[in-house]
This record gives structure tokens, sequence and C-alpha cells, in this order.
């Protein structure tokens, strides 16, 4: 919990709450405040549960997360808690999409909740105005044609499985699946997934093994460069004309 210390500062501080009166709101003493402020000892999950409701930000957030890196009001709201969700602007206040690379999204489930993960990926516009937080994630197999690997999906983020629209196309991330982008359909305890390509079997997916919703907005199509052209110049030319911000 490397962050949970001076996470608990700068909440504090954003309310202009002396650490005494912090206390009387976890309904401790102000030494116990000190003591966590000043990393002597980590708050036990009793401590925290109140922390997450005082503040309306997850547990996950508060423990993992250097909360003063990020503007809180831009965290996306899940129920009553924020989450590692920033929406990322560029410097015209437009909302940015993160691009999960394909090398990226080998880790992408043990880094899903780790904002220094998000921090490396590369951020693009799209030709259009989106509002929300959206991310563009590469397309592996044959399973959803017209689409082929090389293809990216670009996706908004929804924050609950209600939300879903039968028989619509969606990236999902699961436990067990990883990241998969298939046509779904609601049922009472899992969604159904289906491939356009119906040499693939539907299979079922529980509620609870979903980690993330992303609603399909418009795919980004260069699987049909020739395999000579895909060198690294014409990739960055690629990745620039689609106003790509692109580091070393």
């Amino acid at each position: 919990m490397k962050h949970i210390a001076s996470n608990i500062r700068h909440l504090r501080q954003l309310k202009s709450w002396s650490q005494e009166q912090l206390a009387d709101k976890l309904d401790i003493t102000r030494a116990r405040i000190g003591s966590y402020e000043e990393e002597r000892c980590d708050p036990p999950i009793d401590i925290l549960i109140k922390l997450s409701k005082l503040y309306h930000i997850a547990i996950d957030a508060l423990i993992r997360a250097d909360l003063r890196k990020f503007d809180l009001a831009s965290m996306i709201k899940v129920g009553e808690n924020r989450l590692l969700f920033p929406i990322v602007l560029d410097k015209n206040n437009n909302d940015l999409v993160e691009v999960v690379t394909v090398k990226a999204s080998a880790g992408y489930l043990n880094g899903y909740a780790d904002p220094e993960y998000f921090e490396k990926l590369p951020n693009m516009n799209l030709p259009f105005k989106i509002i929300g937080k959206h991310r563009a994630f590469p397309i592996k197999g044959d399973s959803m044609p017209p689409l082929k690997p090389g293809c990216f999906v670009v996706g908004k983020f929804l924050e609950s499985i209600k939300d879903i629209k039968d028989g619509s196309t969606y990236v999902l991330v699961t436990r067990d699946e990883g990241i998969v982008y298939k046509r779904v359909y609601k049922k009472a305890q899992f969604l159904e997934l289906h491939s356009d390509n119906k040499q693939y079997e539907a299979y079922k997916v529980k509620h609870a093994d979903v980690l993330e919703i992303w609603e399909f907005v418009c795919t980004l199509n260069i699987s049909d460069a020739k395999t000579e052209e895909l060198n690294i110049d014409s990739i960055i030319k690629m990745l620039n004309s689609m106003r790509v911000e692109l580091g070393q």
C-alpha cells in the first residue's frame, strides 16, 4: 500500500480538514491519522472501508494509485465510488483514446487496474467528437469478420452489464479469456458470447467474471497493408496520421 499515506493526506487537504477533523469523521484518534500519513503503520481494512465511503473512492484506487496525479472529477464513477479510470484529455480538453498495443494486451489482465500500466500507453484522437472513457483494443484471430488481425476496435467504457444491448458487439475483459471482442446477449446470471464467424461456437461468461465492458464505437483497419510495408517507418507514419502521441 505504497500510496495510502500520501492519499490520506492529499484527500484530507483537498477538503481543508485538519487531522483532528478527519479523525472525528472516522471515529478514531488524531494520533492514528498521523501514524497513517507518516507511514508508521498502514490503516486496517475497516478504516479503508470508512475512507472509501467518506471520499467515494474505491479501495483499489486508495491503495494502488497516487491520487495526486489525477483530477478526481475526471475519474469514472460506478455506483457511489470513483474507479481508476481517469479520462485522458489533450491540450484542447478533447477526450483521447488510449491504444492498447498488441504487446501491451498480453499484460492487460495484470495491469487493468494499475495506473502506471496505462500511463505507458499511447493516446490518439479520433476524427470525430467523443465523450467519455475510450480505449482501442487489438483484434486477434478471425472470429469476427470482416475484422482481421491488425485491426483495432475502439470501445467506450460501460459502467454496468445492464447497459449492454442484446446483439450488439463489445470488447469484454474477463478473468479467464482476457480481452475478447464478441456479439453479446444478456442472461440472468451470465453473458452469452457469439462470434460472427459461425465456425466458432457461442460460450458463456458469468457476470462475476466480467472485469470491463467496452461498447463498440469504430474500427481502425491497418490489416490491408502488405507485409513488406509494415516496417517501423510506415507504422509510425500511419500512427501519426491518426494523431497518436508517440513516445520514444
